[in-house]
């Protein structure tokens, strides 16, 4: 938690958890091309704890399906995240955790971006500047400290 045990945001709003992808025939084939989508890039991260409150960044709204953009014939990943207040300190570590998450996630052919969504975050440049970064998201990673946090962020629960 920020500042001890102070909240920066005590009482943030919670929102209702989407169902669970229903499984189809096909998509449990292995024969069958599957291509990913902006639903399988949501259902990778929106289990993803927040470093400051029990809850997942779906619940905070932090991360919603319909900021994911996938382009599978591209091998691109785009997704946007947005903070529940606009000076959350924890931005950066949110943007991180859900890098992270898709690093390990996904084939290295992948591009991924992670950025604030416009206008809802007072430092939006400067942190997307660090997370768009390659060599500052890899030194971050080699922090113990920092990457102990991130991989607290990436535990899930059984829901």
């Amino acid at each position: 938690m920020a500042g001890g045990t102070r909240l920066e945001n005590a009482n943030p709003l919670i929102f209702q958890r989407s169902g669970e992808r229903l499984l189809t025939v096909t998509d449990e084939d292995d024969d069958v091309a599957d291509p990913i989508d902006d639903r399988e890039i949501f259902d990778l991260i929106r289990s993803i704890n927040d470093p400051e409150h029990p809850l997942s960044l779906e619940e905070l709204n932090v991360v919603e399906q319909m900021r994911v953009n996938v382009s599978d014939e591209e091998s691109t990943v785009s997704v946007e995240f947005t903070p529940t207040i606009p000076h959350c300190s924890m931005a950066t570590l949110i943007g991180l955790s859900i890098k992270v998450k898709l690093l390990r996630s996904l084939p290295d052919r992948f591009k991924i971006d992670v950025h604030i969504t416009p206008g809802t975050h007072a430092s939006e440049d400067a942190v997307n500047k660090q997370l768009a970064d390659k060599e500052r998201v890899a030194a971050a990673l080699e922090n113990s400290q920092l990457l102990e946090v991130v991989n607290q962020c990436l535990y899930t629960k059984s829901m």
